[in-house]
């Protein structure tokens, strides 16, 4: 799953795996899963289960909130969150009919101001 860069998931992970100079066998072997599982992920042919990744961004120094987007997810959380309020699925809704320039910028304003106001 690429994103606007251009950078994916798989991209992300097999960088920062790299960059810990860590192996692909060393890393599968860590949880507990095949080399080929692994490679699957860096290449973008299977996206992990939350629960998973959360493992893979803790070991490998990610931010799990990007990754979540990267792989296209919501997570289950907000998923819960989204089908008890309605008015954030009309929110997410309206977003989509932005164009994508007006939508970024919203999205990052906005974005800031909730931060703001779960740090505070």
């Amino acid at each position: 799953m690429a994103n606007g860069s251009g950078r994916s998931l798989g991209d992300l992970i097999r960088d920062a795996r790299v960059e810990h100079k860590i192996t692909l066998r060393s890393l599968a072997e860590r949880f507990g899963k095949s080399p080929s599982y692994i490679s699957d992920i860096e290449n973008d042919r299977r996206i992990p289960a939350e629960p998973f990744l959360r493992e893979i961004c803790t070991v490998l120094s990610l931010d799990f909130d990007d990754a979540m987007a990267l792989a296209g997810r919501l997570g289950h959380d907000a998923e819960r969150e989204l089908r008890r309020t309605p008015e954030l699925g009309l929110l997410f809704r309206k977003l989509s009919d932005l164009p994508t320039r007006d939508r970024n910028a919203t999205i990052r304003k906005y974005l800031g101001e909730v931060e703001e106001k779960l740090k505070g």
